[in-house]
């Protein structure tokens, strides 16, 4: 498999692997791969199903041993968003809201995770959904609460998994923009699996490309058509020159490194 040459500067990095192989079910799913995150940017990981696009994330975050090579991550706190959202369904909006603030190194007292937990779902406009349980909430209002709460106790670094995968496109580019001001706000840096290239191109000033059959990074993107930092105009974003030619140039990519496209009829 073809290693990744090592991104920018690792000093100014926060999340930073080198030569990083990673196994799962006794197979290499990850091998030899390098890369470099400054603080306060974001990467997505983008590929077909079966790359190793969640066994690399969840290698990242820590929650994967390294088969060789090493992970360093230079902050204090990380959140982690899963494909199943992880809400606490014994508990009401506000009290999985506050969850965060009460467990754990984020502790606060009960009035002050009180208060940040209102002002987090004021922001989310889900104030009013605040006493209802999370069976009660539709699925964009569900996917809300799960950033919130992920994002409520400052992380340096967010982890998410496809949490956007169940949304229909319209909430989902509404939520992906609220994520894009709320990590701008908090300098908050994301790392973020998804299958959908124009999301990865929106949120990520980085986007690795992984192919599988054999597993083999593609390269990274230097994204210069990311929401983060953009201070608004999404719309105008998304209509851009540079942001189509960056869906563009990924969907090529991939596309080529598709073995099941060998032989295809148009």
């Amino acid at each position: 498999m073809a290693s990744l040459a090592l991104s920018g500067d690792q000093s100014g990095s926060i999340l930073a692997a080198r030569a990083l192989s990673v196994a799962r079910g006794g197979s290499c799913v990850i091998e030899r791969l390098s890369l470099a995150l400054p603080r306060g940017e974001s990467l997505a990981i983008v590929g077909e199903s079966g790359c190793g696009k969640s066994t690399l994330l969840q290698a990242l975050a820590g929650l994967l041993p390294a088969a060789s090579g090493e992970v360093e991550r230079r902050y204090e706190r990380s959140a982690f968003v899963w494909q199943d959202l992880g809400l606490v369904p014994w508990k009401r909006v506000m009290d999985n809201m506050m969850l965060p603030l009460q467990v754990g190194p984020a502790r606060t007292g009960r009035a002050e995770a009180r208060a940040r937990a209102r002002t987090m779902l004021e922001r989310l406009g889900l104030a009013e959904l605040s006493e209802r349980w999370p069976a009660e909430l539709s699925g964009g209002q569900r996917q809300r609460l799960a950033i919130g709460r992920a994002l409520i106790a400052e992380p340096a670094v967010l982890f998410m998994d496809e949490p956007f995968s169940a949304l229909d496109a319209m909430r989902r580019e509404r939520l992906q923009e609220d994520i894009a001001s709320l990590a701008a706000e908090r300098g908050t840096s994301l790392v973020f699996v998804t299958h959908d290239i124009g999301e990865a191109v929106f949120l990520a000033q980085k986007i690795l490309l992984l192919a599988a059959h054999p597993f083999r990074s593609l390269g990274l993107l230097e994204n210069s058509a990311c929401a983060l930092g953009a201070g608004g105009g999404y719309a105008a974003l998304r209509e851009s020159e540079a942001f189509g030619s960056a869906v563009r140039l990924i969907h090529q990519t991939l596309r080529r490194a598709a073995p099941t496209d060998a032989g295809r009829q148009p």
